[in-house]
Order: C-alpha cells, then sequence, then structure tokens
C-alpha cells in the first residue's frame, strides 16, 4: 500500500474558533422539535450557500452554531451570540426554544428524525441502534497549531486534563427520563461509535498516517473527519480540536470551558518552544479517568500523573487555574478562565440538573425549564 499523506492546514498560532450544539425543543411541553430545517432554510444566505455560522446536524432537533476564526474566546463567544440571535428571529414566532446539554434529559431516541444527507443515512446504516441513539450534545474548541511537529505531543498533553474537562462540563445526567448515576452519560455513549472514543497516542506524524491508510483501506472511514476522537488534529483547519466536553447550557460556560483548552494549548505550545518535555500518561490511566469523571463529575478523584498520583479533580482544577493565569492574560481570556470558578462555586450542569428534579419531586419538564433559563440568562443560575 502506497503511502497516505495528511496535509495539515497552514494556521496561526493560537486562534481559536467555537462549535455549539443546541437542541430545538418545544416552548410548552419541553420536549424536542424536529424544526432544524425550517431553521436553516429560514436563515440561508440569499446565494443559496450554508450559513456560516448556523449549521445542520445529525438530527432534526438540532442546529450548530459555529464562530469565525478568532483571535480570543471573547470574540468567539460574541459570534455565537450573534448567531443564537439569528436562529432565535426564526425560533421564537415557532414556540421554540434553544437549550443545551449533554442528553435531553427526557426525550425518547426512537422517535427523533435524522437529516435528509447521504453521510447520516451512511452513519446511521452502519451503526445501527447505537447510531440511532446518538440523542447527545457537546462543545468542540478547536486552537490554531502553527507548526504540524507540536500536534501529537500537545494532543498527548492534553489527555492528562481530560478528566478536568469532562468533570466541569458534565450535564447528561439524564437519559430517556431516568437519572443514569453518571455525571455524563454522553461521554460514555458516544464512544460506541467506531472510531469515536479517546485517541491514540501516537508519536510521530507517519503513525497517524498509517492508522488513517488503514481504516481506509478496511473500508472504516471514508474520509478523515469520521475519526471522531475526543481529541484530534483538524486536518482541514490547522488546529487542534477538543471533543471532550458535554453541550453547556450558557454561553458562559462555553467561554470558561473554551478559555481553560485555549490555555492548556497555548502552555504546551510555549513548553515545546523552550525544549521541554510535555506531561503524558498512560492509556489506561487516561482511559480510567474518562471513567471516573463521566461517572462521578466533581466529586472524581482522577489520576493526576504518569506516576498514579491521584487528586480531587476540583483541587485540580484550582491549581491549573493559579498556572494558567499569565497564559491567560497573554491570550486576553483572563475573564473567561476565572468564570471557570462559577462552575466551581455553582457546581457543574449535572449538579444543577438534579437540585431542580429533586425540588420538583423527579419531574424532568422542570430540568427542561431550567435549562432554557439559563439559555436565555447566558449564565448558570
Amino acid at each position: 500500500m502506497s503511502r497516505l499523506e495528511l496535509p495539515f492546514a497552514r494556521s496561526e498560532r493560537s486562534t481559536v474558533g467555537l462549535e455549539w450544539e443546541l437542541a430545538l425543543v418545544d416552548a410548552d411541553s419541553g420536549d424536542l422539535r424536529q424544526v432544524a430545517q425550517t431553521v436553516l432554510d429560514a436563515v440561508r444566505p440569499a446565494d443559496g450557500r450554508e450559513h456560516p455560522a448556523i449549521r445542520q446536524e445529525l438530527l432534526l432537533n438540532t442546529v450548530e452554531v459555529v464562530s469565525g476564526v478568532c483571535r480570543t474566546v471573547g470574540e468567539a463567544g460574541a459570534d455565537l451570540a450573534r448567531a443564537i440571535e439569528e436562529v432565535r428571529a426564526v425560533t421564537d414566532p415557532l414556540r421554540v426554544e434553544l437549550m443545551c446539554a449533554g442528553t435531553h434529559p427526557f426525550a425518547r431516541w426512537a422517535q427523533q428524525k435524522v437529516t435528509d444527507k447521504q453521510r447520516y443515512a451512511t452513519l446511521i446504516d452502519r451503526t445501527q441502534w447505537w447510531g440511532r441513539q446518538m440523542l447527545i450534545y457537546g462543545v468542540h474548541v478547536h486552537v490554531g497549531i502553527e507548526d504540524r511537529s507540536k500536534v501529537l505531543p500537545i494532543s498527548r498533553a492534553l489527555l492528562t486534563c481530560f478528566a478536568h474537562l469532562q468533570s466541569l462540563s458534565a450535564s447528561s445526567p439524564f437519559w430517556g427520563g431516568r437519572d443514569t448515576g453518571y455525571a455524563s452519560n454522553r461521554a460514555l455513549m458516544f464512544q460506541q461509535l467506531p472510531t469515536a472514543g479517546l485517541p491514540f497516542q501516537f508519536e510521530r506524524w507517519e503513525q497517524l498516517e498509517d492508522y488513517v491508510a488503514d481504516m481506509l483501506h478496511t473500508g472504516v472511514i471514508d474520509a478523515f473527519d469520521e475519526v471522531r476522537w475526543d481529541v484530534r488534529p483538524s486536518l482541514r483547519f490547522g488546529t487542534i480540536e477538543t471533543r471532550v466536553c458535554d453541550g453547556a447550557s450558557n454561553l458562559l460556560e462555553v467561554t470558561a470551558l473554551a478559555a481553560l483548552t485555549h490555555c492548556l494549548v497555548e502552555r504546551f505550545s510555549s513548553m515545546l518552544d523552550r525544549g521541554e518535555e510535555l506531561p503524558t500518561m498512560q492509556p489506561w490511566f487516561v482511559q480510567e479517568n474518562k471513567w471516573r469523571s463521566a461517572r462521578y463529575g466533581m466529586d472524581a478523584i482522577v489520576i493526576v500523573n504518569a506516576a498514579g498520583d491521584e487528586e480531587l479533580v476540583t483541587d485540580a482544577v484550582e491549581r491549573l487555574l493559579v498556572d494558567l493565569a499569565p497564559v491567560a492574560e497573554r491570550l486576553g481570556c483572563t475573564a473567561e478562565l476565572d468564570a471557570v470558578r462559577v462552575i466551581l462555586r455553582r457546581g457543574a450542569s449535572y449538579q444543577r440538573q438534579r437540585a431542580v428534579a429533586r425540588r420538583h419531586g423527579g419531574e424532568l419538564d422542570a430540568v427542561v425549564a431550567a435549562l432554557v433559563a439559563e439559555m436565555r440568562a447566558g449564565r448558570p443560575l
């Protein structure tokens, strides 16, 4: 088999882009509404092309808002806010609200309609029961990498902070009307898809090329973007893309999680510039951390280094915020990074959702109403 070359696009260092998947819910019942196509048709530019900031997703109950390529997380957040205003101009008259969490608390996956597009039809045909259940929402953060040789070392280093991001963003405790006992049920659902889940910790770009060549040769994927790892290179944009985070219910949390990711990538990039070795962790520790943070969220005791030392994840996050403060100042995201402390104080979304359910005798439509209210407010309530 001849060698496959994977070109990595030129990108400016530490530029940032955000993608936020949003659920369309009925203003009265809180259940999902299959109106994505109506929204996309209404916002489509006059030339008939796709809206640059509002995109279709796998299911007709979802739209994705995306930022441009930005210098700061604040700019990217402003892009998302503008896109949401455009969506609301269409959804408000339809009595449809926007909502986001890793999963919808009570919607039934079997009732959801798939977007009429060949790539989605192929995915569902191949993955069947698991693919049909992908009633999940996430936040993706892209950070520009100016030199391809940095991509894999930084990606491996990010896995040492995987649990921090997953615990802070965990927002999918409920599934099909039941409490799963997990902080992030989405994390474990999504990895059921072929090529989803934790990435392989490749040392050299050629190993990634060999992997992709094998996957293409054996028909596992038809294109690189079907590699759905939690942390992956985005060849098209010249970025590292993190897909770790559950969907966030409000803009403050989206930009806080993005700032944490942005600062981590820039910190590791600077370490490489200084010739320093980046932290890494054995794949079995990373795998265990993913499970612990999905199960216990903010109460997870996580493995923090290759030596196997452990710490309560909230303590680990507090320490990280102090370490990253100078990086945040350099990147112009001090306020956004500091907002991570709001999550530490108020609790992650899964904790807030459970508290609402308890106050309302287990009624999950109250949880949806609370998520809708946080989306409107732009912050945790």
